[in-house]
């Protein structure tokens, strides 16, 4: 039987490679590989809506169904902040973000976080399915390791006992928001 053709609102190889390992019933393809490699403007205030404007906005580019997730850090001592802003939490890179987050919370007692994860699966005929995951744990108070990216060195996971600075892209990719959230999906196809 043939597998279903996904486009991915991504042009990240190595997340369409973590996808694939979890949604091996499909032929996924990049937005790259399809001919886009624009940006696609996220203006919804929830990981869920972002994840549905990207996977919209591809579906309806290229008519074939699309897959995008957004994903990001919420700190119980910032009301849930960066969230949707995690990227973009310092308007610099990921170094300052990191920098800006510790700063936030010099003082702050309760360190807990997690990372959230939203994706779309969105067909061209407007059907959806979601998917979400977490991974919880707490904000270190400085750098540990130098694998992942983003916020990972500073990240303790609950589930790893490490943080994910210091965590093997396979032991990440077991526990990871991302990957729960795609193991959702796949439950509901």
């Amino acid at each position: 039987m043939e597998k279903i053709k996904i486009t991915v609102a991504s042009g990240n190889a190595h997340k369409i490679e973590e996808i694939a390992e979890i949604l091996t019933d499909f032929e996924l393809v990049s937005m790259r590989d399809m001919g886009f490699s624009g940006e696609i403007d996220e203006t919804g205030s929830t990981f869920k809506e972002n994840a549905l404007i990207k996977a919209k906005f591809i579906a309806e580019l290229f008519g074939t169904p699309a897959l995008a997730d957004d994903s990001g850090l919420c700190v119980d001592a910032l009301g849930g902040a960066p969230s949707v802003y995690s990227a973009r939490y310092s308007g610099g890179d990921d170094k300052a973000n990191r920098t800006l987050l510790l700063k936030n919370l010099k003082n702050a007692t309760n360190r807990s976080a997690r990372f959230k994860s939203a994706v779309c699966l969105y067909f061209p005929d407007g059907k959806t399915v979601y998917g979400e995951g977490e991974c919880e744990g707490t904000i270190l108070r400085a750098e540990t390791g130098k694998n992942g990216f983003g916020y990972d060195s500073i990240f303790y996971c609950n589930d790893l006992k490490k943080s994910f600075g210091l965590a093997t892209a396979e032991e990440k990719n077991k526990v990871s928001h991302r990957f729960r959230a795609l193991c959702d999906l796949k439950s509901k196809l």
